[in-house]
This record gives C-alpha cells, structure tokens and sequence, in this order.
C-alpha cells in the first residue's frame, strides 16, 4: 500500500451564470445623492468594464430623486398615516433554503400584499411610477434567476433586503458593489452590537416600505428575506403580532448553492471585478460559513425571547414532497385564514413546477467535514445529522 499523502482537495468552483448586461443593477434604484455617496466613499473605483455600468447608474438615479420627491409630495402623508392593522408574515431562512419557493407558493394567496420586483428596486417612488415604468422596461428583466432558473419579471414577488438597499438602510447586501473590500454591516445578520444610529435608519425604512406595501395593496403585508432571520426580535417589536415562517434545509446543499449565489451576485452587481484566484475562493467560503453561525446565533438567541407561537419551522425537503401538506400547515398554525380559498392556485402551482429539478452539487470530503464543524449547531438543531 502506497503511503504517499493524497493530494489536496480542488477547491470548489462556483459556476457563474450572470444576469445578461442589459439587467438593471440593485443601484440603479438608489437616489443620487445615496449613489454618490457610496460611489465616492469608495474613491470612485470601477473597474475598467465596469465604468459604463456605473456611468448609467449615474444617469438614471437623478430620475429616482424628482419622482421620489413627486412620491413624497403626493403620498407623504398618507404613508405616515398607514397603519398595520393585521402583523405581517415575514418568511425566513438562511439563503438558498427554499424561502423563495415558499414566498412564490404564499403569493398567490389575493389576501397577501406581497412586495414585487419593481416595487423592491423602487421603493422611492413606484407609488407613481408603477402604472408607466414596468412597461417600458420590462425588456431589460432576464426571464430567469442565474442562480437556480426561477423565474423573474417586475411583477414577480420579490426580497424586500433590495428595497432597504435602494432605500439606503444598513444591509450586508451593500457588500456586492466592492465584493473584494471588507464586508459591511455584517452586525446586521444578527442585529448584535449594531450602533443606535444606524438601527434607527433601518427601523425607519422598515416601517416605511411596509406602509407603502400596505397602503399599495391595502392586504395584509407578506415579506421575504433571508437576512430577516437573524432580526425577528427588532421586527417582532416594529410590527407587534408578526409572525415568522422559518425555512431550513441540508446544510450540504445550503453551503454550494449560496456559494453560487453570492459568485453571480458579485459578478454581476459588482463595480469592481473579483479575480477568480484560490485565495478569493476562500474569502467567500468563509463568508458563507460564518454568515450562517452568526445569522442563527441572533435568530436562537432572539427566538428564545419571543411568543413560541410566533415562529413556524418547516423544512424545504418537506415543502417540496408536499407544497399543499405545508402550506396548510402554516395556515393552520397562525390562523391565516380559510386554505380552500387558495388551494387550487397552489395545487396548480405545484403541478406546473413538478418537473424543476434543483441543481446538484458535489462536494469534497475535506469540505463536508468543514461544513459539518462550522454549521454543528444547525445540523443537530435541525435534524441534519
């Protein structure tokens, strides 16, 4: 037997699948003076093939400003005067975990206002610009997401994180324009140590987007992001009565497929390039390895504080054997309503996906044994052994 030493694992290349160049960008959401401010807090760095990408978020977010003050001027008061008068549904989970899935299926339910993708990008001012503005971009929407094939389009129900982010709130998402440099406000992953000033500009554009989602759809608000899971508490408290649907999955396939996700995020919402190097490859191993520890370090710690009824745990594995046993599950649990009423769209739903297949990832022994270390609590926690 051969005692030479086996050679070292390959690392796992994230294949990237980035949206067409045409797409629009999270940026160009932004209103100018929150554009500049990020472009030029980082001295104005772009890459070469990224300049013209920056040059049109330039252009368009002067158009953000005049319509948001339009916004402002015509629905101001009536966004301030808005009340929540039934808590949202916030759906919730690591990234990759089936949350959009669950969000899509939870959306066809009419008694839920649901954020769109429009809405999500232009939040300053699609209260006036929502009749004309999709129409006349709706060639620049690739038809499907880069990371998994799901489809896309400004009506689809979208993540609420990007509107917090053209609203220029604290989010990790930030991380995106300089994929390379530090990520920032990583604290708001699990809401510790987060300095008052800025808790208090999210808190703000929280409770403003879903007035605007409320007054908009007059429903009762469902909503969707992956990084709401490590902040339950702060939105238990914005939007007393909330409740909180909590998606888990095998973590084996949770690491790869948010590795993929974040490579085509950073490749196509980057201003600046990542080479594509051993050493970038772990940085963003280690991203998504301790973005998972300290995202559910504040949604365990913050749980244990709140009402038991207030959370709902179901696993993807089970949503897609069963979508119908699920929902009705969920339904069931916080009391949402008659389930008949929305059964069949769901059940249809179920049968016009029944052929998706989810991408499959293979997965090096030496990483497995990472993951399994990193990620123990979630795998004991969440009956993952």
């Amino acid at each position: 037997m051969s005692t030479a030493a086996a050679p070292p694992p390959t690392r796992q290349k994230p294949q990237v699948n980035p949206y067409p160049a045409r797409s629009p960008r999270f940026w160009h959401g932004m209103r100018w003076g929150d554009w500049m401010k990020l472009w030029a807090g980082h001295g104005f760095r772009a890459s070469p093939s990224r300049l013209p990408m920056a040059l049109a978020i330039s252009a368009i977010t002067p158009l953000n400003t005049v319509l948001g003050w339009l916004q402002s001027l015509l629905y101001g008061r009536r966004i301030a005067a808005t009340r929540i008068t039934e808590p949202p549904v916030f759906i919730v989970g690591h990234w990759r975990t089936g949350t959009t899935l669950l969000h899509e299926l939870m959306f066809l339910d009419d008694r839920f206002g649901s954020p769109t993708t429009y809405q999500c990008f232009t939040p300053h001012h699609f209260l006036v610009s929502e009749w004309f503005l999709p129409r006349c971009t709706s060639w620049l929407m690739p038809k499907n997401r880069p990371m998994d094939n799901m489809v896309t389009g400004w009506d689809r129900p979208q993540e609420d994180e990007f509107a917090l982010l053209a609203l220029n709130a604290p989010t990790p998402y930030f991380r995106m324009a300089y994929p390379g440099d530090p990520p920032p406000y990583l604290e708001f992953l699990d809401m510790r140590n987060v300095a008052p000033a800025d808790l208090a500009r999210f808190e703000r554009a929280m409770e403003s987007f879903v007035k605007m989602i409320a007054l908009r759809t007059g429903k009762r608000v469902l909503l969707k992001s992956p990084p709401h899971t490590g902040r339950i508490e702060v939105l238990a408290r914005l939007f007393p009565g909330a409740k909180f649907v909590h998606v888990t999955r095998d973590p084996y396939s949770i690491f790869p497929s948010t590795l993929k996700l974040w490579a085509a995020l950073d490749e196509a919402q980057g201003l600046t390039v990542v080479r594509d190097t051993d050493a970038e490859a772990a940085t963003r191993e280690e991203f998504v390895l301790a973005g998972l520890e300290r995202m559910y370090r504040g949604f365990e710690e913050q749980r244990a504080r709140l009402d038991p009824a207030a959370v709902c745990d179901i696993r993807y594995e089970d949503l897609v054997r069963d979508p119908l046993g699920e929902v009705r599950r969920i339904y069931e649990t916080f009391g949402l309503g008659d389930f008949g009423a929305v059964e069949p769209k769901i059940a249809a739903y179920a049968e016009s996906e029944k052929n998706y297949r989810t991408n499959i990832h293979n997965l090096d022994e030496s990483l497995r044994r990472r993951i399994r270390e990193r990620w123990a609590a979630y795998f004991e926690r969440y009956g993952y052994e």
